[in-house]
């Protein structure tokens, strides 16, 4: 099996997502947590972006010992300066170097020709190859640059003394045919391309951030870049979490793999979410809250009898207890018959029909039925409440120079209306006083 370096850039293109801010605890946390998932590479920031996340990188390659650690620079002396700065102290430290070379972002952004992009980017790799042992570099939006400039800026960086280069589809442009064929042709057509790594970071605007790193290992790259969870700029980058399950459950096809723990992934993913406060959605691949969950009774019958009719992953492969069949409309008498076994009901065959009815009539009511509700169906303690109290208004009143008050009006059922003014510490309290 080829081995497929994970370079991990959530504390640096991940932190980058709108309204994501780690202070330096919180990123050494989560480069102490990716160094227990078995991380090759860690980005740790963007040394020149301000004197804080210099200091979050230095705190990250001083607390991790056994990742590469990963300063990013513009093709700056400066910039350069400052990554050298701040990975002072690590262990294994790498520059990433970065310019962009498509023809938009040469005419716009940089206003360079072709020669002048190539100058300075080879100058900044030989000013950096005088600190660094490890020199990545970048040609920025590289999946709208012409391929055979894209070939001469390869082959120049090799010779300046990169030993990564990295392919970025920077705006989630590429298809996997596309972006595949990219890797093919620097792998068929650079001279010395065996002496280096080539890396791919795809961005998901299109949705297709994954495919394309796949597409990519399967043309010959030897280093993904992605996140956990997939956070980033925009739509985010490629997810390392579902690149990695890909490799390890369609072994067969891909001949590749890479060296993370599998079972930290359920893990890196909370901690990730709860530091940056992005929410993974119920549906995310791999790390989502439906992932190894199932409600189509179709699918739990499957599920009970056989697990791999529904369920290609197991959960404790990512650090999960058990697959949820989660119990609503579209769950089957099979399920329902499970759950009432392990709620320790012990029922005859027309004791469970007489529940399975009640149970599908409350399902249509309620999204989720917990074991709570089963408990009570089946205990008959589940009634219809008529509605005594009515809100008919609430009005609070509060300021920085004014007790907070609040007037509420209910309407009670056979005796009418009534209205109470109250005042409380705050507008919750004057509320409830009311």
């Amino acid at each position: 099996m080829r081995k497929i370096y994970v370079f991990d850039t959530t504390l640096r293109d991940g932190e980058q997502s709108p309204g994501v801010n780690l202070n330096t605890k919180e990123k050494v946390e989560i480069g102490l947590q990716l160094e227990k998932l078995g991380v090759d590479r860690i980005e740790a920031g963007f040394p020149a972006a301000s004197p804080g996340d210099l200091e979050a990188v230095n705190a990250v390659a001083r607390a991790v010992k056994n990742a590469t650690i990963i300063g990013l620079a513009r093709s700056r002396e400066q910039d350069i300066d400052a990554v050298k700065e701040a990975l002072k102290g690590a262990q294994d430290p790498c520059i990433h170097l970065f310019l962009a070379t498509s023809p938009i972002h040469r005419k716009h952004k940089l206003r360079m020709e072709k020669e002048q992009v190539l100058e300075t980017a080879e100058r900044a790799i030989r000013y950096a190859k005088q600190y660094f042992d490890k020199v990545e570099f970048s040609p920025e939006d590289a999946g709208r640059t012409e391929l055979d400039f894209l070939c001469e800026v390869t082959a120049m960086a090799i010779r300046a003394g990169a030993t990564v280069v990295n392919i970025p589809d920077t705006v989630g442009y590429m298809n996997p045919s596309e972006f595949g064929h990219i890797f093919k042709t620097l792998k068929s057509e650079v001279p010395g391309i065996e002496k280096i790594q080539l890396s791919a970071h795809c961005h998901d605007d299109l949705g297709m951030a994954t495919a394309n790193a796949l597409a990519a290992i399967l043309n010959g790259a030897d280093q993904i870049e992605g996140t956990i969870n997939g956070i980033g700029e925009r739509a985010g980058n490629t997810a390392i979490e579902e690149v990695a399950m890909a490799l390890a459950t369609r072994a067969d096809f891909f001949q590749a793999k890479t060296s993370l723990t599998l079972s930290e992934i359920a893990k890196t993913s909370r901690l990730v979410s709860k530091l940056t406060g992005m929410v993974v959605p119920g549906n995310k691949a791999i790390v989502g809250a439906n992932a190894f969950a199932h409600e189509s009774g179709i699918h739990q019958d499957g599920m009970l009898k056989e697990k791999t009719t529904y369920e290609i992953i197991s959960p404790d492969i990512i650090g999960l207890k058990e697959s949820k069949l989660v119990l609503g409309k579209h769950s089957g008498r099979h399920a329902f018959r499970e759950k009432l076994i392990d709620l320790g009901y012990d029922l005859d065959e027309e004791s469970v029909n007489k529940a399975f009815a009640k149970f599908k009539d409350l399902a249509d009511k309620k999204k989720d039925v917990s074991d709570e509700d089963i408990r009570a169906l089946l205990e008959e303690k589940l009634v219809d409440t008529p509605e005594v109290f009515t809100l008919e208004t609430i009005q609070v009143s509060y300021g920085n120079q004014s007790v907070p008050s609040a007037t509420v009006r209910i309407s009670i059922e056979e005796r009418g209306v009534r209205e109470q003014k109250a005042e409380g510490n705050g507008s919750v309290d004057a509320i409830y006083n009311a």
